[in-house]
């Protein structure tokens, strides 16, 4: 199963749930890719700590060659990385990609990801391909959900970040309607949860009441998670027995039951 984590609006949690899903799935034995589309490279320096500094090739090397005639497949393969954790691999982004983006967009290159991902799932047997993707509709978020099957929204309970949670939702439609008939918004998942608060369950209950697909547990606010991003060790590593670590496990094994 191919997941973009995608939302418009930045802070919301992506780059956490990304990782830390597919180090869930990673942990129960599962082959799991992490393809890393952000120019702020959050997910490549979590994942990969002080050796992102050493890699010599990116997704954004891939996207580069596609602007040439020449082959460009075996570009994508060479900037898989394995991460320290068992089961889990790693694309890394890099600072230039918002450099590359303009001719990209001028070359129409969106469908160029989608197939070279397919290629390296079926000739290296990855079981889950995670995709984390800019704040922003662009270039590389596209690329994104025309290669997915399934889209993770991530919420995090404030008004403005509703706002941007029907833009997603109409953005996936239409993608889904125009070219990846396949794909659709496969849950919200609520992330800063505060249970004790007013305003998150009142969110979430607007939210069930409008139709919308709020996937369970919630994922809770808590310390934890910066620290985990400090160690660059995702939290089903770094503290398993957390309450936020249970919380990754249970949605993971939730996701993997479909």
């Amino acid at each position: 199963m191919k997941r973009a984590i995608f939302n418009q609006k930045g802070g919301v949690g992506k780059t956490s749930i990304t990782c830390n899903l597919a180090a869930a799935f990673a942990k129960s034995g599962r082959k799991v890719l992490v393809i890393d589309l952000d120019s702020q490279c959050n997910t490549t320096q979590y994942l990969l700590g002080e050796a992102a500094a050493n890699v010599s090739h990116t997704v954004g090397d891939f996207f580069e060659s596609t602007l040439s005639f020449k082959l460009f497949g075996d570009s994508l393969k060479k900037a898989l990385y394995k991460t320290d954790f068992d089961n889990l691999w790693l694309i890394p982004a890099e600072r230039e990609l918002a450099e590359l983006q303009p001719k990209l967009e001028a070359r129409y290159k969106v469908f160029k990801l989608r197939d070279a991902v397919d290629d390296l799932v079926k000739d290296l047997g990855f079981d889950d391909v995670f995709f984390d993707t800019p704040p922003a509709h662009n270039f590389y978020s596209m690329s994104a959900l025309m290669a997915s099957d399934r889209v993770l929204i991530p919420f995090d309970c404030d008004s403005f970040s509703a706002h941007a949670l029907f833009k997603v939702i109409e953005l996936i439609d239409e993608v889904a309607s125009d070219h990846q008939p396949n794909l659709h918004a496969e849950g919200i998942v609520i992330n800063h949860f505060q249970a004790q608060a007013k305003l998150p369950t009142e969110a979430i209950d607007k939210l069930r009441g409008q139709g919308m697909k709020v996937l369970e547990p919630y994922l809770s606010t808590s310390i934890v998670m910066r620290e985990s991003h400090a160690a660059h060790v995702p939290l089903v590593h770094f503290r398993p027995k957390h309450k936020l670590s249970e919380e990754f496990k249970n949605l993971a094994d939730t996701l993997m039951q479909k």
